[in-house]
């Protein structure tokens, strides 16, 4: 079995000679997104991080499935697929099992990922295939008209909410690493730089990596992540994530709690040798996990970067592993042989 190395394991994927610059990977459609909207930003630091990759665009493919995200395949000068509502996980599965030759990438949104298609991304994640999930987070439906979403907080008022949602919200990066993701990570559409420097480390990871990204809606869910733009605060409360380096913000610190958890502190308060250093590679998930919950109740201190990074067997990689180990046994399978092989019976 040849292991994937190269970026994503990209090995198997056949590199250019061609130098790519943005330009080669936008499509010739028109951009349609309202005016303002963070998914510009995304797809900007999206199109000009891909000709670092050094593939051949007909070996990068987006899937995406229903949402303002989900028009993302449109935009970009590669192969896509808009597939249907939460189902991108399942068909990029089947897509990136079959074809090792290709760079696999799910566009997705905090309704099509977390509602309808819940049970897809989580069991994408559990099975650690070869992907890209990009789950753009803006806590609202915005195809649909400024209806809540499975990430819209307590007491939100929408349309469909007019005296205020009921629902507990996921938190994303929670339900990934519970659902065991190898690769788990939160950056911003604000921050290109950020945002394409954990898309670099998302590419060199072998197996499932999820980067949630939070997005402004500016039509219905304007300003929802402004705390971590605002220049007067953000420093104050983002935590930034980096392997091997203390977790620390411009003010604040976090340590462990005297009930064995985390909690978040005032930087002076403590000496360097008690602030806690994030290790991404740790293969127990406890304290990745605690890292998830620092946002709650809302922006006192958020988390931004890699929070877990880990080595484990693909999906994909097993499969084959068990197909050339099947044929090695039996020789060529016989697609007919299967189908009308156990228990047939045969009807007039």
């Amino acid at each position: 079995m040849t292991e994937l190395v190269n970026g994503k394991g990209l090995s198997l994927v056949p590199k250019t000679d061609v130098k790519q610059t943005l330009k080669d990977f936008k499509s010739d459609q028109e951009v349609r997104w309202c005016p303002g909207c963070g998914d510009y930003a995304i797809l900007a630091a999206v199109q000009s991080f891909l000709p670092e990759l050094g593939l051949k665009r007909e070996n990068i493919v987006f899937v995406s499935g229903i949402g303002c995200s989900s028009r993302f395949p449109y935009y970009l000068n590669t192969y896509g697929f808009h597939s249907i509502h939460g189902r991108a996980p399942a068909i990029a599965t089947g897509l990136a099992a079959s074809r090792p030759d290709l760079s696999v990438w799910v566009i997705t949104g905090d309704g099509d990922a977390l509602s309808i298609g819940g049970n897809h991304l989580i069991h994408a994640l559990r099975r650690n295939v070869n992907l890209n999930i990009l789950l753009f987070n803006n806590r609202i439906y915005g195809l649909t008209k400024g209806q809540y979403s499975p990430t819209s907080e307590v007491g939100k008022i929408t349309k469909s909410t007019p005296m205020g949602s009921l629902d507990k919200p996921f938190n994303p990066i929670s339900l990934a690493i519970g659902a065991e993701a190898s690769f788990v990570a939160r950056t911003i559409d604000s921050d290109r730089k950020h945002l394409q420097s954990v898309l670099r480390e998302a590419t060199a990871h072998r197996g499932t990596s999820l980067v949630e990204i939070y997005q402004n809606c500016n039509i219905f869910n304007d300003n929802a992540f402004e705390p971590l733009k605002d220049p007067g605060v953000r420093d104050d409360i983002t935590l930034r994530l980096e392997h091997g380096q203390p977790i620390v913000s411009a003010s604040k610190a976090v340590v462990r709690a005297a009930n064995g958890g985390i909690k978040v502190v005032a930087r002076d308060s403590v000496s360097e040798g008690e602030i806690l250093v994030h290790d991404a590679h740790s293969p127990d998930p406890s304290i990745a996990f605690a890292l998830s919950r620092l946002d709650e109740p809302a922006f006192e201190h958020v988390p931004i970067g890699v929070f877990r990074s880990v080595d484990r067997p693909t999906y994909d990689g097993r499969m084959a592993e068990q197909l050339e180990e099947a044929a090695a046994q039996k020789g060529p399978g016989d697609l007919s042989e299967l189908l009308m092989g156990g228990d047939t019976w045969r009807i007039n």
